[in-house]
């Protein structure tokens, strides 16, 4: 290994070092001291109970485990939302738990935590998932209501959603563990099941303050609201738990009764562990996100064998595509190529840029992929299409406009992994956010932004600079200077991995090593959702 490879490791296992640091804050929730008086109350955490949950020594992911990340300072934060969602099995079935997490604000609502939950239910209603809430929410946060009351994909939508998933014959099952009040006590009811732990939970529209308050009748929360009301006199929820792991065991018990699922069919055999050590990928990817590497080097730790059967491997050749593997799953691989290439005789093409021919390439690939129901694995690290008057004479925007179709009418399950640059049209091309993925997570290696930094901070600089002549402020080099690098800081804190994954921009930021874990564990969680319909691209200019 050559010098550049032992400083890429370095640096790269530093980044991952700080990913995990950052995780087992988020992990700890409200602190030391809220998770000693939530256990002291006989309750498991929130981790605790998915945990318990879960089948023994068996694979998991965590949705949004980095979501609030630096957000609502102002208000103490909200670790992980306040809510943990992950993926994981029960009785061997695939299934989606959320679970509040009651020991951040006593498990109220923020904005962000609304957005996480319709991001788990998204979850469950595309890959027809059964879902799991664990219920511990003093509902919502009061002093940002207006944020998380009204709109259409605010608080009210999880109960619409609950009602839908229902028709679509999607499993939900609820436990109530602690507080369930208010709007948030329609949320178990409108599952299939519900069960209460008897002591420590209760649900009403209304505590017993406010009924005092309302219509002056003095009652106890749990006369009001606890198990034994709702077991034995109002009928609200099915089974009668006594405690934490007494209610998870019912679940465990009710989830072991449900019948098989319709599957899609996605193609599977025998897993095969990459030949090439994966380890390597810290020494591969470059420190800097400028510098070039040979993407194949990083699929080939990825894919099962370090096999790739590349299509159009001479032709469009800054973005690779191939018929692959992972964990025995049949995969379309679209990555794109960080190293310079040559075109033929034509001139040297830019790393990472999207090409018209590439462009062409990845719209074909994408399609046969559709044709032969083979999941999508998009592998970015893309600066965005090629700009100039050879490109814009040469069409590029309407082949950047096919590739963009195909990704969009795609129906074949697609999966999203940001190893490096995402900036632009490139974000869009290569299924970003907007674009559907089933899952989408980034390395701390990745950077998401309208453009790189170093472009969008001198653009920033020149408006800034024009205010301030505006204002008839003289602008010395020195004073340039220290606008530039406080413009440069800012925009680089927004383009962090970090920053997208707590606005859920991202389904989180992973160890690189968990990349074919996500990735299979997403395909087997579309595999129980058969395509309803067909490929089609709609009208296209050709």
């Amino acid at each position: 290994m050559d010098i550049n490879f032992n400083k890429n490791e370095d640096y790269n296992k530093l980044q991952l070092k700080e990913l995990k640091k950052k995780l087992l804050k988020v992990y700890k929730g409200g602190g030391d001291v809220r998770i000693e008086k939530h256990k002291a109350k006989g309750k498991l955490t929130a981790r605790e109970r998915i945990d318990y949950l879960f089948d023994k020594d068996s694979d998991s992911i965590e949705i949004g485990a980095l979501v609030g990340d630096e957000m609502y300072k102002e208000h103490g934060g909200c670790p992980s939302g306040g809510v943990v969602v992950k993926i994981g099995y029960i009785k061997s079935k695939q299934c989606i738990v959320v679970a509040n997490d009651a020991t951040v604000k006593a498990g109220a609502w923020f904005p962000i935590t609304g957005k996480k939950n319709l991001r788990a239910q998204e979850i469950s209603i595309e890959n027809k998932l059964p879902i799991i809430y664990l219920v511990d929410s003093a509902g919502v946060y009061l002093p940002m209501q207006d944020e998380i009351f009204p709109d259409k994909e605010h608080f009210g939508r999880i109960f619409r959603n609950n009602a839908v998933m229902s028709s679509m014959g999607i499993t939900q099952i609820s436990a109530v563990m602690g507080s369930c009040v208010a709007g948030g006590a329609y949320l178990p009811i409108m599952s299939d099941e519900a069960m209460i732990v008897d002591k420590t939970a209760s649900i009403f529209l209304a505590g017993s303050y406010l009924v005092k308050a309302a219509i002056g009748e003095s009652i106890d929360n749990e006369t009001l609201g606890g198990a034994t009301t709702h077991c034995e006199i109002s009928g609200v929820t099915d089974y009668k738990a006594s405690d934490d792991k007494d209610a998870l065991d019912k679940i465990r018990n009710i989830v072991d009764k449900i019948g098989d699922f319709d599957k899609a069919g996605y193609n599977r055999i025998k897993s095969k562990k990459p030949t090439e050590d994966p380890n390597e990928i810290f020494g591969i990817l470059p420190k800097t996100r400028t510098d070039q590497y040979e993407t194949r080097e990083i699929i080939k730790r990825i894919v099962d064998n370090s096999e790739i059967e590349e299509y159009k491997k001479d032709y469009g050749k800054t973005i690779i595509c191939g018929y692959a593997r992972i964990n025995g799953w049949a995969v379309g691989i679209v990555a794109n190529q960080r190293k310079v290439v040559k075109n033929g005789k034509k001139e040297m093409q830019f790393g990472g840029v999207i090409y018209s021919d590439s462009a062409d390439k990845a719209t074909r690939f994408i399609a046969n992929c559709n044709q032969k129901k083979i999941p999508l694995v998009f592998l970015q690290d893309v600066t965005g299409f090629m700009v100039g008057s050879k490109s814009e004479h040469g069409g590029i925007i309407k082949d950047g406009a096919k590739m963009v179709n195909a990704v969009s009418n795609s129906v074949v399950p697609k999966f999203t992994i940001i190893m490096g640059n995402s900036y632009g049209a490139g974000n869009y091309a290569m299924c970003g956010k907007a674009y559907d993925p089933r899952l989408i997570v980034a390395w701390p290696s990745a950077r998401l932004a309208v453009m790189g930094g170093a472009q969008a901070a001198k653009v920033l600089l020149q408006i800034e600079k024009a205010s301030l002549k505006k204002k008839g402020e003289e602008i010395t080099e020195e004073k340039e200077q220290e606008i530039l690098a406080s413009i440069q800081k800012k925009y680089d804190d927004q383009t962090s991995p970090y920053y997208a994954a707590a606005r859920l921009w991202t389904d989180g930021v992973i160890d690189p090593l968990d990349t074919r874990k996500w990735i299979s564990m997403g395909i087997k969680a579309a595999n129980h959702a058969p395509i309803e319909k067909q490929f089609n691209l709609g009208i296209i200019q050709v």
